[in-house]
């Protein structure tokens, strides 16, 4: 690890004390985990603080672990995960939350700290269902008003739920139930006999 990784990693220890769940460095890049109730408090620390200065918010997206190392993953699914940048110190820092409730994810909103955070809350929002409680507008910014779920989710079905088609009797675009009949294509193999023989050919 590097000099400027290391004093990094040992000012976040310092600042932050016990609201770390997990700090990682791996491949070159700082992996910050919080509970979600010290969410707001750290983003704020994070960015306010003297020896941390996160200025700008880079990235923010959802991340849904129920499939993750092959099912093998215990604990919350759903996560937020905030890509920091510090113009000031010249470090990159990532920062992951899980929601506590996999039923209904709620995590608070970080748009009163960066307001880049708006679209990106939406789109966390209609990509993977994830509430941000106190963002000024969270409602679909991808898919359309009328979509049914959230197509991030590793839960959701590949054709979906609703189609939509233009009806000409109604003369408007019309959804309906997906008219699609699952199956499963298995490629067929054939091979000649001199196939690859360079020696043959």
């Amino acid at each position: 690890m590097s000099a400027k990784l290391e004093a990094l990693c040992q000012n976040l220890q310092n600042v932050l004390g016990d609201r770390i769940v997990s700090l990682k460095t791996v491949i070159g890049e700082v992996t910050l985990e919080v509970a979600a109730t010290h969410y707001i408090e750290t983003a704020r620390i994070l960015r306010d603080h003297p020896d941390l200065r996160f200025e700008q918010l880079i990235d923010l997206t959802g991340v849904d672990y129920s499939a993750y190392g092959d099912g093998a993953w215990e604990g919350p699914c759903f996560a937020a995960v905030c890509h920091l940048s510090s113009l000031s110190k010249n470090w990159r820092l990532r920062l992951r939350v899980f929601a506590p409730d996999d039923g209904f994810p709620v995590l608070p909103s970080v748009f009163s700290l960066w307001n880049s955070a708006n679209w990106y809350e939406r789109e966390a929002f209609d990509l993977f269902g994830i509430h941000f409680e106190g963002h000024p507008d969270l409602r679909r910014i991808l898919t359309d008003y009328g979509f049914v779920g959230h197509p991030f989710r590793k839960d959701f079905p590949i054709s979906g739920h609703l189609e939509m088609r233009y009806d000409p009797e109604q003369r408007r675009v019309v959804y309906q139930p997906v008219s699609i009949e699952p199956r499963e294509v298995t490629p067929r193999v054939i091979r000649e006999d001199s196939y690859g023989d360079v020696g043959h050919g």
